[in-house]
């Protein structure tokens, strides 16, 4: 049944894993997925199939999956990538990482989805590091196109070359970061982004409301079409020198979170997951913000799969 299809591991089957192996059952791959918590595989199934589907794929591929609940248990021998994606605490993947050093053939790279651990504090103890890098998928893995490949300090650029070329060949747009550094590239513009949005609702100069609308219904809703250079360089990039002079000086360059957030997390007002954030998220409501979300990237998505 999996003659001829290539293979990939993939450690950790929560909400990540599992769109990750829905990437590539749809790409034609067989996966292994190592799940130590048995009574998650139904689940897992699950939501792998639905993945699929969402990719217009066929959820049927589900049956290219293997769930084992042993790290030891992969024919790692066949394999060609590794993908750690266990819950993100750092004891947790170092330990993970020390065993496979062990357990994976030398020269097949072994990458972690980590988003807030660099791959030199993961695997920069163990003796096969130089084929170690990370592999930086953003939620919902398989609906968001891109991923980060992120060049460790002891990684050869020979894996991120291979990494890279396997994540174009399953239609992700590849964005190459060159050094480990925190939040890698994407997570640090969208961390400027957002320390700005929560400083205007400090100052008061607009509702969390105000903010969501101003970044979806103007320059946000450009982002599909270009990135921000692009449009820069279509408007003319003397137009940005002029408005940074004017702007920059009044933007928020606090090196501490915002204090309307951290009022919030302490009052254990963390959105759905609570209850409650800047507005009430009861379940009805969570769940039809949830689907609309996910319709809206699905349709994005399908924007930009189709362009030329």
């Amino acid at each position: 049944m999996n003659a001829g299809r290539r293979h990939a591991v993939i450690l950790g089957m929560g909400l990540m894993g599992c769109d990750i192996a829905a990437i590539f059952l749809a790409g034609g791959w067989r996966v292994t997925a190592v799940e130590p918590e048995a009574v998650r595989w139904p689940e897992a199934e699950a939501r792998v199939r639905q993945s699929i589907g969402q990719l217009d794929g066929d959820p049927a591929e589900a049956v290219h999956l293997a769930l084992l609940d042993d790290i030891a248990a992969p024919d790692y021998a066949s394999v060609e990538i590794v993908i750690e994606a266990v819950p993100e605490r750092l004891p947790l993947k170092r330990e993970v990482f020390a065993r496979l050093d062990a357990l994976v053939p030398a020269h097949v790279p072994v990458v972690s989805n980590a988003s807030g651990y660099r791959i030199t504090d993961i695997a920069g103890h163990i003796a096969t590091r130089a084929r170690c890098a990370n592999l930086h998928f953003f939620l919902p893995a398989h609906i968001v196109p891109g991923v980060e490949v992120v060049q460790g300090e002891h990684t050869d650029p020979a894996i991120c070359d291979t990494v890279a070329a396997i994540m174009d060949g399953l239609d992700r747009k590849v964005i190459r970061v060159a050094r480990d550094v925190p939040g890698f590239l994407a997570n640090r513009i969208q961390h400027a982004l957002m320390r700005e949005a929560f400083a205007v609702i400090d100052q008061g100069l607009g509702t969390a409301e105000d903010v969501d609308r101003a970044v979806r219904y103007c320059f946000g809703f450009r982002y599909a079409a270009a990135g921000p250079i692009t449009q820069k360089e279509l408007a003319g990039l003397e137009t940005q020198l002029e408005a940074g002079r004017t702007i920059y000086p009044s933007l928020c360059n606090s090196p501490d979170p915002s204090p309307t957030l951290a009022r919030l997390v302490a009052e254990n007002r963390l959105g759905p997951k609570t209850g409650r954030g800047f507005r009430d998220w009861p379940p009805d409501v969570t769940a039809k913000e949830r689907a609309r979300y996910e319709r809206a990237m699905l349709a994005a998505a399908r924007i930009l799969r189709d362009e030329p």
